[in-house]
Protein backbone atom coordinates (compact mmCIF):
# COMPACT_ATOMS: atom_id res chain seq x y z
CA UNK A 1 0.00 0.00 0.00
CA UNK A 2 2.92 2.10 1.09
CA UNK A 3 4.69 1.87 -2.86
CA UNK A 4 0.55 2.41 -4.16
CA UNK A 5 0.34 5.54 -2.26
CA UNK A 6 4.05 6.90 -2.86
CA UNK A 7 3.30 6.34 -6.78
CA UNK A 8 0.22 8.21 -6.56
CA UNK A 9 1.64 10.92 -4.52
CA UNK A 10 4.98 11.58 -6.94
CA UNK A 11 1.97 11.22 -10.09
CA UNK A 12 0.67 14.43 -8.46
CA UNK A 13 3.42 15.97 -7.33
CA UNK A 14 5.03 16.39 -10.41
CA UNK A 15 2.06 17.02 -12.06
CA UNK A 16 1.07 19.98 -10.16
CA UNK A 17 4.61 21.30 -10.10
CA UNK A 18 4.37 21.39 -13.74
CA UNK A 19 1.72 22.84 -13.75
CA UNK A 20 2.45 25.98 -11.35
CA UNK A 21 5.82 26.41 -12.94
CA UNK A 22 3.85 27.09 -16.41
CA UNK A 23 1.66 29.62 -14.36
CA UNK A 24 4.23 31.02 -12.81
CA UNK A 25 5.94 32.42 -16.19
CA UNK A 26 4.41 35.51 -15.91
CA UNK A 27 5.46 36.09 -12.40
CA UNK A 28 8.96 36.30 -14.03
CA UNK A 29 7.44 40.38 -15.00
CA UNK A 30 6.23 40.75 -12.05
CA UNK A 31 7.80 42.28 -8.46
CA UNK A 32 8.95 39.37 -6.30
CA UNK A 33 5.98 38.83 -3.35
CA UNK A 34 4.10 37.87 -6.65
CA UNK A 35 6.51 34.73 -7.03
CA UNK A 36 6.87 33.61 -3.23
CA UNK A 37 2.96 33.96 -2.83
CA UNK A 38 2.82 31.26 -5.70
CA UNK A 39 5.28 29.03 -4.76
CA UNK A 40 3.65 29.14 -1.15
CA UNK A 41 0.68 28.08 -3.23
CA UNK A 42 2.42 25.37 -4.82
CA UNK A 43 4.25 24.12 -1.25
CA UNK A 44 0.75 24.05 0.49
CA UNK A 45 -1.21 21.88 -2.29
CA UNK A 46 1.88 19.84 -2.15
CA UNK A 47 1.90 18.90 1.26
CA UNK A 48 -1.91 19.10 1.23
CA UNK A 49 -1.56 16.09 -1.57
CA UNK A 50 1.06 14.39 0.95
CA UNK A 51 -1.32 14.33 3.76
CA UNK A 52 -3.91 13.54 1.52
CA UNK A 53 -2.54 10.22 -0.63
CA UNK A 54 0.42 9.14 1.98
CA UNK A 55 -1.17 10.38 5.20
CA UNK A 56 2.12 12.17 6.01
CA UNK A 57 1.56 15.34 7.76
CA UNK A 58 3.69 17.60 10.29
CA UNK A 59 4.02 19.10 13.72
CA UNK A 60 5.49 22.50 14.34
CA UNK A 61 6.92 23.08 18.18
CA UNK A 62 9.04 26.06 19.55
CA UNK A 63 7.35 28.55 17.30
CA UNK A 64 8.13 31.22 20.27
CA UNK A 65 11.61 31.07 18.89
CA UNK A 66 11.15 32.32 15.62
CA UNK A 67 12.27 36.04 14.98
CA UNK A 68 10.50 38.92 13.64
CA UNK A 69 12.44 40.36 10.68
CA UNK A 70 16.16 39.31 9.67
CA UNK A 71 17.64 36.18 11.17
CA UNK A 72 19.36 32.91 10.01
CA UNK A 73 17.69 29.61 10.22
CA UNK A 74 20.00 27.04 10.43
CA UNK A 75 17.69 23.91 9.35
CA UNK A 76 19.22 20.07 10.21
CA UNK A 77 18.91 19.01 6.02
CA UNK A 78 17.16 15.46 6.38
CA UNK A 79 15.20 15.34 3.22
CA UNK A 80 13.07 16.59 0.26
CA UNK A 81 10.80 17.67 2.59
CA UNK A 82 12.58 20.00 4.48
CA UNK A 83 12.86 22.30 1.22
CA UNK A 84 9.42 22.50 1.35
CA UNK A 85 8.01 23.67 4.67
CA UNK A 86 9.51 26.70 5.82
CA UNK A 87 8.16 28.81 2.75
CA UNK A 88 4.66 28.30 5.24
CA UNK A 89 7.26 28.60 8.50
CA UNK A 90 8.98 31.79 7.70
CA UNK A 91 8.46 35.17 6.04
CA UNK A 92 8.96 34.79 2.37
CA UNK A 93 12.74 33.37 3.67
CA UNK A 94 15.46 33.48 1.18
CA UNK A 95 17.31 29.61 0.92
CA UNK A 96 20.77 29.66 0.46
CA UNK A 97 21.14 26.72 -2.21
CA UNK A 98 23.15 25.34 -4.66
CA UNK A 99 23.86 26.89 -8.18
CA UNK A 100 22.86 24.73 -10.15
CA UNK A 101 19.11 24.45 -9.11
CA UNK A 102 19.15 28.04 -10.79
CA UNK A 103 19.95 26.87 -14.13
CA UNK A 104 16.63 24.75 -14.35
CA UNK A 105 14.88 26.06 -17.19
CA UNK A 106 11.32 27.70 -15.84
CA UNK A 107 11.86 26.59 -12.47
CA UNK A 108 15.28 27.61 -11.66
CA UNK A 109 14.30 31.57 -13.20
CA UNK A 110 11.79 31.45 -10.76
CA UNK A 111 14.17 30.42 -7.49
CA UNK A 112 16.02 33.46 -8.45
CA UNK A 113 13.15 35.87 -8.88
CA UNK A 114 11.31 34.70 -5.63
CA UNK A 115 15.42 35.90 -4.35
CA UNK A 116 17.28 32.83 -3.30
CA UNK A 117 20.73 33.01 -2.62
CA UNK A 118 22.70 30.76 -5.07
CA UNK A 119 26.21 29.52 -3.89
CA UNK A 120 28.95 27.98 -6.25
CA UNK A 121 30.17 25.06 -3.68
CA UNK A 122 33.64 24.67 -6.21
CA UNK A 123 33.99 28.57 -6.34
CA UNK A 124 35.12 28.53 -2.08
CA UNK A 125 36.13 32.09 -1.39
CA UNK A 126 34.96 34.12 -4.38
CA UNK A 127 31.36 31.89 -3.57
CA UNK A 128 31.44 32.98 -0.26
CA UNK A 129 31.97 37.03 -1.29
CA UNK A 130 29.06 36.53 -3.68
CA UNK A 131 26.69 34.87 -1.45
CA UNK A 132 27.71 37.25 1.63
CA UNK A 133 27.31 39.96 -0.36
CA UNK A 134 23.71 38.99 -1.71
CA UNK A 135 22.51 38.05 2.08
CA UNK A 136 23.35 41.41 3.35
CA UNK A 137 21.19 42.75 0.59
CA UNK A 138 18.50 40.15 1.73
CA UNK A 139 18.55 41.02 5.21
CA UNK A 140 18.78 44.67 4.42
CA UNK A 141 15.04 44.52 3.28
CA UNK A 142 14.18 42.55 6.58
CA UNK A 143 13.69 38.59 5.22
CA UNK A 144 14.77 35.54 7.18
CA UNK A 145 17.79 33.54 5.93
CA UNK A 146 17.85 29.61 5.62
CA UNK A 147 20.73 27.73 5.37
CA UNK A 148 21.53 24.20 5.36
CA UNK A 149 24.54 23.88 7.43
CA UNK A 150 26.04 20.32 6.31
CA UNK A 151 24.92 21.51 2.55
CA UNK A 152 23.55 18.38 2.03
CA UNK A 153 20.86 15.67 3.36
CA UNK A 154 22.21 13.68 6.40
CA UNK A 155 20.89 11.04 8.15
CA UNK A 156 20.70 10.87 11.46
CA UNK A 157 23.93 9.07 12.81
CA UNK A 158 25.51 10.10 10.04
CA UNK A 159 28.40 12.56 10.69
CA UNK A 160 29.22 15.27 8.32
CA UNK A 161 31.26 18.50 8.74
CA UNK A 162 29.40 21.40 8.98
CA UNK A 163 30.30 24.02 6.30
CA UNK A 164 31.87 27.22 6.14
CA UNK A 165 28.90 29.31 5.09
CA UNK A 166 27.10 29.13 8.28
CA UNK A 167 30.06 30.53 9.67
CA UNK A 168 30.42 33.41 7.02
CA UNK A 169 26.74 34.21 7.44
CA UNK A 170 27.12 34.68 11.15
CA UNK A 171 30.03 35.93 11.47
CA UNK A 172 29.38 38.89 8.42
CA UNK A 173 25.75 39.77 9.03
CA UNK A 174 25.50 39.90 12.95
CA UNK A 175 22.40 38.24 13.36
CA UNK A 176 21.19 35.81 15.38
CA UNK A 177 20.83 31.76 14.20
CA UNK A 178 17.72 29.51 15.01
CA UNK A 179 19.00 25.92 14.87
CA UNK A 180 16.23 24.16 13.46
CA UNK A 181 15.67 20.28 14.05
CA UNK A 182 13.23 17.99 12.58
CA UNK A 183 12.96 14.04 11.92
CA UNK A 184 11.57 13.84 8.26
CA UNK A 185 14.27 11.22 6.81
CA UNK A 186 12.05 8.84 9.52
CA UNK A 187 8.99 8.87 6.99
CA UNK A 188 10.56 10.34 3.34
CA UNK A 189 14.43 8.97 3.26
CA UNK A 190 17.32 10.69 1.13
CA UNK A 191 16.78 9.29 -2.20
CA UNK A 192 13.57 6.81 -1.22
CA UNK A 193 10.66 6.15 -3.82
CA UNK A 194 8.50 5.22 -0.79
CA UNK A 195 6.93 7.96 1.58
CA UNK A 196 5.93 6.41 5.05
CA UNK A 197 2.51 7.93 7.03
CA UNK A 198 3.01 9.65 10.16
CA UNK A 199 3.88 12.94 11.87
CA UNK A 200 6.88 15.05 11.09
CA UNK A 201 7.96 16.64 14.27
CA UNK A 202 9.94 20.55 13.04
CA UNK A 203 11.43 22.08 16.52
CA UNK A 204 12.77 25.72 16.86
CA UNK A 205 15.43 25.92 19.19
CA UNK A 206 16.49 29.26 21.06
CA UNK A 207 18.84 31.74 19.03
CA UNK A 208 22.21 31.77 19.28
CA UNK A 209 23.10 35.52 19.92
CA UNK A 210 25.47 37.34 17.44
CA UNK A 211 28.93 37.53 18.41
CA UNK A 212 30.36 34.64 19.98
CA UNK A 213 34.26 33.66 17.82
CA UNK A 214 33.41 31.61 14.96
CA UNK A 215 35.09 28.22 16.39
CA UNK A 216 32.54 28.56 19.55
CA UNK A 217 29.49 29.24 16.93
CA UNK A 218 30.12 26.07 15.13
CA UNK A 219 30.53 23.89 18.07
CA UNK A 220 27.51 25.19 20.01
CA UNK A 221 25.09 24.89 16.32
CA UNK A 222 26.43 21.48 15.55
CA UNK A 223 25.84 20.54 19.41
CA UNK A 224 22.15 22.03 19.88
CA UNK A 225 21.66 20.61 16.35
CA UNK A 226 22.71 17.26 16.84
CA UNK A 227 21.52 16.85 20.01
CA UNK A 228 17.57 17.87 18.92
CA UNK A 229 17.89 15.73 15.53
CA UNK A 230 18.94 12.59 17.66
CA UNK A 231 16.65 13.39 20.11
CA UNK A 232 13.47 13.41 17.57
CA UNK A 233 14.93 10.52 15.49
CA UNK A 234 16.66 8.48 17.39
CA UNK A 235 15.58 8.61 21.35
CA UNK A 236 15.84 4.75 21.63
CA UNK A 237 16.13 2.97 18.29
CA UNK A 238 14.31 0.13 20.15
CA UNK A 239 11.30 1.34 20.79
CA UNK A 240 11.09 2.70 17.37
CA UNK A 241 8.71 1.25 15.60
CA UNK A 242 9.77 -0.67 11.96
CA UNK A 243 7.27 1.63 10.12
CA UNK A 244 8.42 4.74 11.03
CA UNK A 245 12.44 3.69 9.97
CA UNK A 246 12.83 4.95 6.62
CA UNK A 247 16.52 5.26 6.65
Amino acid sequence: MAVLCSLLFNLGFFAWTLAIVVLGVPCLLLPRRFTYRLGALWVRISLALLAGVVGLGHRVVGLEHRLNGAAIYAVKHQSAWDTLIFALLLEEPAYVLKRELTFVPFFGWLLRRAGMIPVDRAGRASALRRMIGQAKRTAAEGRPLLIYPQGTRTAPGEHRPYQPGVAALYGQLGLPVVPVALDSVLFWGRRQFVKLPGTITVEFLPAIPPGLPRKAFMAELERRLEGASARLCLPDAAAVPDHRRAV
